[in-house]
């Protein structure tokens, strides 16, 4: 087992796996690790799909042209579920609220879904897994997704990520310094040394995309980040969420 210290400070994305299967002992820590994770309510609004099926993860690389995701040994996709509750609500008697009509409840199945999978990657990283998270596999083609994984009314998928044993080291990204991330009691109020701070993060960012090993851009961050934000700006993911149970009112 690699140190936690190690495993939250030294993580890189790892795209790239070897053909050797990960250890069932190795998963089932990584599985403790994810129903260990703090949620609202502890209501646990999220589930896991464990894919190892080869066929399945080909299909949803097709989707994707994410390679890591028909290479890695497994593919866990983390989901929003309110499923589970209004199965065991209606076993009961009980009223199931329209709480999935409301941003809260989306959002609070998102957060549950993301802390899980946070779990997920520092259990893998201290077990001396690689991983990948996948966000594309929320937006590429959501009902199909859906349809490949018989997700019911009430699930959406919010990330995949691909785990298995590394084929490469890639350099560590920069982050942003601590003063863009860390702020005293309140937001701070000096735009212009917050603004100097990000430039110069940017600047540190273009140098390291022109000097890294195993492929070289000539991306900035912000400019690169952006053009993200314009693509994202096609997807059509309020009528996904309407179709799964997710009618978004206040």
């Amino acid at each position: 087992m690699e140190s936690v210290k190690k495993a939250l400070l030294q993580r890189t994305s790892i795209r790239r796996y070897e053909r050797e299967a990960i250890p069932e002992e190795t998963m089932n820590f990584i599985f403790d690790a994810i129903r260990n994770t703090p949620t609202s309510y502890n209501g646990q609004q999220f589930s896991v799909i464990d894919i190892d099926d080869q066929a399945l993860k080909e299909q949803l690389y097709e989707l994707t042209g994410q390679k890591q995701l028909k290479t890695c040994n497994r593919l866990l996709i983390f989901c929003s579920d309110y499923y589970k509750m209004e199965l065991l609500a209606k076993e009961k008697g009980l009223d199931m609220p329209p709480f999935t009509d409301t941003m809260d409840g989306t959002i609070i199945g998102i957060i549950d879904a993301s802390l899980a999978m946070m779990s997920a990657v520092v259990a893998a990283e201290v077990a001396g897994l690689g991983s990948n998270c996948v966000g594309y596999l929320r937006t590429v083609d959501p009902a199909k997704v859906a349809e490949l994984l018989h997700l019911p009314k009430g699930v959406f998928v919010v990330c995949g990520l691909a785990l298995g044993i590394p084929r490469e080291h890639p350099d560590l990204k920069p982050k942003q310094a601590n003063d863009t991330v860390f702020f005293k009691n309140r937001y701070t109020g000096d735009s212009e040394k917050l603004t100097a701070d990000l430039a110069e993060y940017d600047r540190i960012v273009k140098h390291y995309n022109e000097t890294r090993s195993g492929g070289t851009t000539e991306n900035d961050w912000c400019g690169h980040i952006l053009d993200y934000y314009r693509h994202a700006m096609d997807y059509h993911i309020l009528d996904y969420l309407k179709d799964q149970g997710y009618d978004i009112k206040k």
